[in-house]
């Protein structure tokens, strides 16, 4: 099978969330063992990934540096990391499925995802990110044509426009890489967000792309049958919270659905997940699993984690 196997930001760093370049290192090792699994047991397979808390530690950097150097747009940040943590993950990579005897080639591929002009997102951004600041640090950055809002005695943090992706531009290109044998690391961060001008050109937009949701739009593009979305926890869960949590094993899309309008996936995690599992299988896909890096060879072959399948007529 042909398999996109997506990763969260949080898979890449330490286990307390530090992001120093060796932690991030360790973190890739671990991945990519899981991912040399997945090519060891027969599958092609593409590896997409967040970079949530990579962006977060450049836009720091950006505040605390930017009476020296020009700060750099939310798309540089977006490209920057991309290329960070595929050189990475194919490291990882290289060294894993050498461990396993294998010499399957690896590649990287810095990629763009086009997105609306008119997304009615960019009327009210909500997607936060970047570190918590105090009001008066947050009010010059508001003075400079960011938009922060007040979240409690945490403080200020920064919200951009999160729109649809449309379409991941170079899956053409790693299609072709893959097709050729290559492990392909690719839309890291769900892709570097661009729309497209009248004229036909592309700019590069401040905003974020929901990493899962392109992840189901690269997995289609792909050709890929099944779609793997990685987090921390083996399945997702029904009443996480509450007394009488019940792990979601196999699931059909209108079921799922109908548990995610009851509430029970929480928007800025497993919604997203959810959501994308549900939309590769509707348009086609022979399945969706959401698990956990330990389980990732056995929920690709459907077998392990929630596994979505298509709804029977």
């Amino acid at each position: 099978m042909r398999v996109l196997v997506a990763l969260g930001g949080n898979a890449m760093t330490g286990p307390d969330g530090s992001a120093r370049p060796g932690d991030q290192i360790a973190a890739a090792r671990g991945a990519a063992a899981a991912v040399a699994a997945l090519v060891a047991a027969g599958h092609q397979v593409l590896l997409t990934h967040g970079n949530g808390p990579q962006v977060g530690n450049l836009l720091v950097k950006n505040e605390l540096a930017a009476s020296a150097v020009p700060p750099v747009p939310l798309d540089w940040c977006g490209a920057q990391t991309q290329a960070t943590l595929g050189f990475v993950l194919v490291n990882a990579l290289e060294a894993a499925l050498a461990e396993r005897g294998l010499s399957t080639p690896t590649a990287a591929l810095v990629t763009r995802t086009l997105v609306e002009r008119d997304d009615p997102c960019w009327a009210r951004p909500t997607k936060p990110i970047g570190r918590f600041l105090p009001e008066t640090d947050a009010r010059v950055l508001v003075e400079h044509g960011e938009t922060w809002e007040p979240r409690g005695e945490r403080g200020w943090r920064r919200v951009v426009a999160s729109p649809e992706p449309v379409q991941v531009l170079d899956a053409p290109a790693a299609a072709a890489l893959a097709a050729a044998g290559y492990v392909v690391v690719v839309a890291g961060g769900g892709g570097v967000p661009v729309v497209r001008e009248a004229d036909g050109s592309l700019r590069g937009v401040e905003a974020v792309v929901d990493k899962d949701l392109a992840a189901a739009v690269l997995a289609r593009a792909l050709g890929a049958d099944v779609l793997v979305i990685g987090t921390d926890v083996p399945a997702a869960v029904l009443g996480f919270e509450g007394p009488d949590p019940r792990p979601l094993g196999r699931v059909d899309t209108r079921a799922l659905r109908a548990h995610a309008a009851e509430g029970h996936f929480a928007s800025g995690s497993m919604g997203p997940k959810v959501e994308a599992a549900c939309r590769f299988v509707e348009a086609g896909g022979r399945h969706a699993a959401i698990t956990d890096l330990a389980h990732l060879v056995p929920a690709a072959e459907g077998g392990a984690g929630t596994v979505v399948v298509p709804t029977r007529p």
